[in-house]
Order: C-alpha cells, then structure tokens, then sequence
C-alpha cells in the first residue's frame, strides 16, 4: 500500500537540479527513509497536502510553530491585513512593541527583548551577549540540545546534525572557533558540578546553554534537578543561564518550560511560535545583560529583517489566541494518543518507549528509555523506518527523523487524533509485537 505521487516524484527530480540535495534544510530530504521528499501544496487545519492532492494528518506542523494548525482564520486576516499595509520597512514599528509586551507578559524573566530572524540567530546572538557581558570565554552546552547551526554550536549537537558524522560536527568548523565550546551530557548533575569544581575552568565560564526540554534528539524530559543545578552554579560562578526555548517556549505553557520547572533564566532564546508560521527569533532577559547590545552597549547584531512587521502581527495574533484551555486541549490530545500505546507496548519484550511534555512526544523504537544522548546509541532506525513508511503511506505524517518531536495542535480532530491511534497500533502488532513474538519463540 503506497501513495500515487507521480508529481512529487517529478517535482523532487526538478529540485535536485536547482537546490542542493533538492532541500533548504537537510531533514527535508528525507535520507535514509528511501521515499521521496513530501513536496507541500497547501496546508489547511491539521492537514498537509502534497502536489499529488495527497491529504496527510500533520504531526511535524513546521517542527513546532503551527500550534493552531495551519491557516487558522485569525492569523490569515491579520497577516493579509499587515502586508496590504507592508511587508517590511527597515524601521521600528508599532507591532515590534506590541509583541515584545505581550511575551513580557507571559514569561516574567525577559525584561528586554530584541527580536531577530531566526532561532540560530537568536542562540549565536545570546552566547555573543553573554561573552560580551561576562568578560568569559567559556561555553558549556550539552550533547544532543540543537541549538541552530551557527559554527560554535554543531559540536555534538541533535536535530538533522545526527546524520553528518559519529559526533555530529560540521565540516568547515575551525578547531579554534569550538574550543571555548564544552559539551557535557544532559541530565548529568555530576558532570556540570565537575566541571564547575576544576579551578582553570570555572571562572571563565561565560554561560551554560541549555534547551530545557530537549526535542532534537527527540523528546526528553528534564531531571527538575539538573536544571535547579544550573541555576545554581552559574549564579555562584558568576555566568549566565541561558535557556534555549526555541521550541518550547509557549509550546509546554504560556510561560514555557521555565514556568513549568520554576527556573528564571538570565536569557532566553525563542523562536517558532513567536512568528505564528513566518521566519523569527528574539533574544530577552534581565535589562542590564540585554542593554549591553549596540545602540546602547558594545555587543553588535543587526538585521534587515529584524523585528518583521508580517511576523510581528502573526506572532501577536497567534500568542493572543493562546490560553489555559489550549494547553489543556493539547494535553488531551496527547493522552489519547500516547496512553493507549503505552497501554500495549508496557510488557512488551521489545524494547521501545515513548516521552512526552504538553502537546509533543516522541516514540523511541531499540531503548527503554531516554535521558541524555548516549542512550540513543541502540536506536532501531530500521524500526523507525517502516513506522515512518507505515504512516506515510496511511496519509499520516510525522517528521522524517527519528531525532524530532511528533508536534500536536489545536486544529486536530477527533477524528483524526482516532485514525492516528488505530495505525499506529497497527503497525505495533504487525512488527513490534511480532518481534515479541519471535523473541519469546527464539527464547524457547
């Protein structure tokens, strides 16, 4: 049972003639999966549909902004309404203000903001703060958090970096630009307080970077400890705490991962659903560490495109269309989906787990479980292969990497949210409880 995509097939051909790979961004290329690049029309509600006219329940929903769906009516008028008024004035605008006040509400730690176009500008543009404010030279990040792909970050990173080599590090990084840049595992209390405790080190700490939910080498919750742990140190040392909320920044909640785990960080990093669906990142936090970027301090970052006005007014109307019932929806919809599988896959020989946090998950197939980077060392990608291959060819579709979060929106139905379950315990009892099966039979 397969898709007829015959355009696709043909539109994918004319891409590698044009693009590199036939791709923007590496994760499109679907490698590996040995099925062609889904090639996007239109996106309406929950739904993707591919030049073919091929309808697939979406999961991936742009790696996270489209937290309402695609083109919830709200955010289409808006938009439409701002670049009717323009598109871009390389000016401040009212809509910059507006956005920015309306973050500040919700996330009690950011008391300046500047916005940029990019979650990778964002985190590049956080760690030249944090140098600049500190004085320090030193890094510290953990193997696995992505945290876009500027040349300091791609030492042991996640996301579609997972495929370019056994430690995750681009070719064309200088030895010398990664060498202030330490990576320690995530959720390892005593490698942080290790490396806090060697005297030539911890003074010249600058910032400890982390993504509080990790969601690039797919879900993984944090030890509460461990991020109580970096508050601690970088506050005793004298470095800044940056927490990397690209993606869970009002995904998990209003006020994001860092009003779940009641951390305040001294910056923040946030992208994604801050633009509603257009390019968009910003940098926030305590005034006196922000006020250190030009006009007013020594720190340079500029930009064209920054502070956007059409992403300025999606981002406003998306965020002003958020509120605890939204969350609660999406912890429902979650439920659904990942109690019943739990259900089947508890007392299963094979070994495979799902994690989550409000309105993501991620299925592990070859690991019992998920706490740092090094656990994914057994991942069954093949197993991730034909779940892939099983749910494409049903119309459902997740990102293409067995390395990202399965993303939820208001805009799925139940229906749908029903359809998704019974193929997915489908396939659990055609290949996952089978292998059971064969383990046990094997075992006799």
């Amino acid at each position: 049972m397969s898709l007829e995509r015959p355009k696709s097939e043909k539109l994918f051909g004319e891409a590698k003639r044009h693009l590199v790979g036939g791709v923007n961004s590496p994760i499109r290329a679907f490698q590996k999966l040995d099925i062609t690049p889904l090639i996007a029309r239109l996106g309406k509600e929950d739904l993707i549909v591919d030049e073919d006219g091929n309808e697939y329940i979406d999961y991936c929903m742009s790696y996270g902004p489209l937290i309402l769906g695609h083109t919830p009516q709200n955010v289409v008028a808006d938009t439409i309404e701002q670049v009717k008024r323009g598109s871009s004035f390389g000016n401040t605008c009212m809509l910059e203000i507006e956005l920015a006040s309306l973050i500040k509400s919700h996330m009690r730690s950011i008391k300046k903001i500047r916005f940029v176009s990019s979650g990778t500008e964002a985190t590049m543009t956080a760690i030249r703060i944090a140098r600049g404010y500190t004085r320090k030279k030193i890094v510290i990040k953990f193997s696995g958090n992505y945290h876009g792909h500027s040349d300091g970050f791609l030492a042991e990173s996640g996301s579609a970096s997972f495929y370019l080599n056994t430690h995750a590090t681009s070719s064309g990084i200088l030895d010398a630009v990664v060498s202030n840049t330490l990576s320690l595992p995530f959720n390892d209390i005593e490698a942080v307080e290790k490396i806090f405790s060697t005297s030539d080190i911890q003074n010249d700490i600058a910032a400890v970077i982390v993504e509080p939910i990790p969601a690039n080498m797919g879900l993984i919750n944090p030890n509460p400890k461990f991020l109580e742990t970096l508050r601690e140190l970088t506050s005793k040392f004298n470095s800044l705490l940056i927490f990397d909320e690209v993606i869970s920044g009002f995904r998990v909640g209003l006020g994001g991962a860092q009003e779940l785990y009641q951390i305040t960080p001294d910056l923040t990093c946030l992208g994604k659903i801050i633009g509603g669906g257009f390019p968009v990142g910003a940098i926030g936090g305590r005034a006196d560490i922000m006020d250190t970027l030009a006009p007013l301090g020594e720190v340079f970052q500029a930009g064209t495109l920054s502070g956007n006005p059409v992403a300025m007014k999606a981002g406003i109307s998306t965020i002003s269309s958020l509120n605890q019932s939204t969350y609660q929806k999406l912890q429902a919809s979650m439920n659904f989906l990942v109690d019943s599988i739990s259900v089947k896959i508890k007392d299963c020989e094979y070994p495979m787990c799902v994690q989550s946090e409000t309105g993501l998950f991620t299925f592990f197939f070859g690991v019992r479980e998920v706490k740092t980077k090094s656990d994914l060392k057994d991942l069954d990608f093949p197993m991730f292969k034909k779940f892939f291959q099983f749910l494409f060819d049903r119309g459902i579709y997740i990102a293409p990497s067995p390395y990202e979060a399965i993303f939820l929106s208001t805009a799925h139905t139940q229906a749908h949210l029903e359809k998704t379950r019974d193929v997915i315990l489908e396939f659990l009892d055609l290949y996952v409880l089978r292998s059971n099966r064969s383990l046990a039979n094997s075992s006799r």
